[in-house]
């Protein structure tokens, strides 16, 4: 028998959308409740994952969850059709199917002060920090789209910290003229794919997740260096912080789980130094 008492859905939706309003969310997102069961039962048990995918999905049916929140929203475009001939949509016909609710709250957390985009900088020594483009209207200070930071470390001791901070290995694109010693003032920062947002800006280095091939030549000519996470490892980590955070918002009325299942799909199977530039064939 659990031990913990449960909190009816409406409440726990009310407590997520209370710690980031889904108003912060990107015009063209998809956020919020995307599956209520329709046998109303209270929940006990949630699972976080950064992706729901259906090993995801195996997980919390094992583990007999209530709810899942997943940051990215598994259901984006809309569904024509709910069958077995595609993993979305096994996906959602097997939350259906056990009554499990679904809340995917992706670009709001983004924003939100305290949200994936001041956790992934926190791999920076920061001296100062705004958001790229703060949020028209809100009142909450540092709310907004990516951050910019200033800070005082070599390209060598950011990519270093930054592979501790996400747990995974960092990618490098060097900007002409720069190497592991040079010292770097300014970071900006936006969590997942971030060539977009980050287009135009003036600083020494970028983190995000992924960006086109192109948009990294661009940056490096511009005397920009780039650090890529793969776009997951770029948030999974936020899960980790906010779960705790989760059950003190829900005053501990719920088990919070973070999947053992969900993973980047990139692996980068040899881990290279940024010092250690390979070294010319002999003729």
């Amino acid at each position: 028998m659990s031990s913990y008492s449960g909190r009816k859905l409406t409440a726990v939706v009310k407590e997520l959308e209370n710690f980031a309003p889904l108003s912060l969310a990107e015009k063209w997102d998809n956020v919020g409740l995307l599956i209520e069961p329709h046998n109303e039962r209270d929940v006990k048990k949630i699972l976080l994952t950064n992706d729901l995918t259906e090993p995801v999905m195996k997980e919390a049916v094992e583990k007999q969850v209530e709810m899942i929140i997943s940051y990215h929203p598994p259901i984006f475009k809309p569904l024509t059709r709910i069958t077995k001939s595609n993993w979305k949509e096994r996906v959602v016909a097997a939350c259906l199917a056990n009554s499990i609710a679904l809340y995917s709250p992706h670009t709001s957390w983004d924003k939100k002060t305290g949200g994936v985009n001041d956790w992934l900088a926190q791999s920076v020594t920061i001296k100062s920090i705004r958001p790229l483009i703060p949020e028209f209207g809100c009142t909450e200070p540092g709310t907004g789209s990516g951050r910019l930071i200033e800070t005082n470390m070599t390209i060598s001791q950011l990519v270093e910290a930054l592979q501790h901070h996400i747990e995974n290995d960092v990618h490098v694109a060097l900007a002409v003229g720069h190497d592991s010693k040079t010292l770097v003032r300014t970071v900006g920062i936006c969590a997942g794919s971030g060539g977009s947002l980050l287009r135009g800006i003036q600083a020494d280095t970028i983190i995000t997740g992924e960006m086109s091939h192109h948009e990294l030549l661009e940056f490096n000519h511009n005397g920009t260096t780039v650090l890529l996470c793969n776009h997951s490892n770029s948030e999974r980590g936020f899960l980790r912080m906010f779960a705790p955070k989760l059950g003190e918002l829900l005053q501990g009325a719920c088990q919070i789980l973070i999947s053992e299942k969900d993973q980047d799909p990139l692996v980068t199977s040899v881990r290279v130094s940024v010092s250690a530039a390979p070294k010319q064939a002999q003729q």
